[in-house]
């Protein structure tokens, strides 16, 4: 084996390790995000259901 193939071997692996961290960081962000979305909509519901519960106790 000489050292252009040894060399690119060795980059193919740095390149796959690389890809693999970055792949794993994105999904992280990504699910980070929809967990942050779906908080946001329930905290919505719950929002208006409390809203609602309270607006018609006043006038009842």
């Amino acid at each position: 084996m000489n050292k252009g193939t040894l060399w690119t071997v060795l980059g193919v692996i740095a390149a796959i390790v690389i890809a693999w961290w970055l792949v794993n960081l994105l999904f992280s962000v990504l699910f980070w995000l929809f967990k942050l979305v779906v908080v946001a909509v329930v905290a919505l519901i719950v929002f208006g259901v409390l809203k609602y519960l309270f607006r018609s106790r006043e006038r009842g």
